[in-house]
């Protein structure tokens, strides 16, 4: 008996504020030029803090996309997710009001939430009293928020929750949209991640971890360097990345443009430890083959993965033995990049931009570099697009994403044929 073909999936709009621009166009154009958008922290004293290196979201005025009482009583990861719901959906050509409200959904995850908000509250219990606690704190620290305040503002009542699966959390948000519009639950879903997590107690926190960087606090635009041998640690970043993902049926019904088709999502775990990798790579090898399988890809199709790449001394070994189990002698053959490099790790947020990244690959024909490689590491030699975009035909690719915990998930897109 046939086994009846999935419902298919395709990314109808894009929405990106980063820390190389508050538009998916910017955010592009940073990664084909290789810029990096990493900087000084401004947001807080770093004096006392060993890593004073960040990728800041710049410039960027909540209310513009939100009233000003709505944004001060929302954190800056909340407002990040509306900004960039509001482009992704722009971009698709779509209008509030356009979609049933019980055909549109949302879905964003968030690895830490409102941690800024946190912050603030948790100073004024302490050093103010409980009365001057503000009445928002809740609804500003709790990661689900954003999705909430998303299906408010486009008037979704499908299907709506967060992920929080650490800096796997917006690949998985990612997956679960895929499986509930092929389960008939919505026609389209607004989905990705947000996070907001460059303030002091999350410094503080990661850099009591050593998980950091601290070596380039002198030349901030040099502190992430995925694969290189001198790498010591990750540079935390900021943002947001949405995409508007629906049924074929419904995109050609109203005449939407496509930028990719989304075949497939894998999650697994390698139960291994709470913040290392396996050393094996066997959570994320196992991930990967799962996704091709479940996407009905061949591993000789694959023509470049956008890497986890955290710019830390064990992902990045442990992240190259798995793609090289997992693609064995093919993994020589097709480019590998983590754009990490450029925006920092956006941890929560970091699949949802990233995935952006490998559609807007597929769309383009270019991929983007990993700069700041310059020496290269016996324990990862794989064509990691050394510093300079490459032009080049990618009609499929994957996107790595690992979270504290053990957390796995890989998200597999082609080019889109009717």
């Amino acid at each position: 008996m046939k086994q009846e073909q999935p419902t298919r999936i395709v990314v109808t709009g894009l929405g990106a504020i980063t820390p190389l621009g508050n538009t998916t166009e910017s955010y592009w154009q940073g990664l084909l030029a290789g810029t990096s958008g990493i900087s000084a922290i401004t947001r807080f004293d770093t004096t006392d803090i060993p890593s004073k290196v960040g990728g800041e979201v710049k410039d960027f005025d909540p209310t513009r996309y939100m009233d000003p009482k709505e944004a001060k009583r929302n954190d800056r990861y909340v407002q990040f997710a509306l900004a960039a719901s509001r482009e992704a959906f722009q971009d698709a050509g779509l209008q509030i009001g356009q979609i049933p409200p019980e055909r549109l959904g949302v879905i964003i995850g968030s690895g830490i939430g409102g941690i800024g908000s946190i912050e603030e509250q948790s100073f004024n219990l302490f050093s103010k009293g409980p009365r001057r606690v503000s009445p928002f704190m809740i609804t500003e620290i709790i990661t689900n928020m954003a999705a909430g305040v998303v299906g408010i503002e486009f008037q979704a009542r499908s299907v709506n929750f967060c992920v929080v699966s650490a800096c796997a959390s917006s690949s998985h948000a990612l997956g679960q949209a895929l499986f509930h519009l092929r389960s008939g639950d919505a026609d389209v879903i607004i989905a990705g991640g947000s996070e907001a997590s460059i303030t002091r107690l999350g410094y503080a926190g990661f850099c009591s971890m050593k998980a950091m960087s601290t070596a380039s606090n002198d030349a901030p635009t040099r502190a992430s360097r995925p694969f290189d041998a001198q790498r010591d640690g990750f540079v935390m970043g900021e943002g947001s990345g949405i995409l508007i993902l629906e049924t074929l049926q419904h995109a050609q019904a109203r005449g939407a443009k496509i930028y990719a088709e989304f075949v497939g999502c894998a999650a697994t775990c390698d139960a291994y430890h709470i913040t290392a990798p396996d050393p094996e790579g066997r959570g994320i090898k196992s991930c990967i083959e799962r996704v091709l399988a479940a996407a009905d890809i061949s591993p000789q199709d694959v023509n470049y993965i956008n890497a986890h790449g955290t710019s830390t001394p064990y992902n990045d070994k442990f992240e190259t033995i798995a793609i090289k189990k997992a693609f064995g002698d093919h993994a020589r053959n097709f480019a590998v990049s983590s754009t990490k490099s450029m925006t920092g790790h956006l941890l929560g947020a970091a699949g949802g931009i990233e995935a952006i990244a490998t559609i807007l690959a597929i769309k383009n024909g270019i991929i983007p570099p990993t700069i700041n490689y310059e020496n290269p590491d016996p324990d990862c030699d794989l064509d990691y697009v050394p510093n300079i975009a490459r032009k080049q035909e990618v009609n499929v690719a994957l996107s790595n994403n690992l979270g504290f915990g053990g957390h796995n998930a890989v998200l597999a897109f082609k080019k889109f044929e009717e």
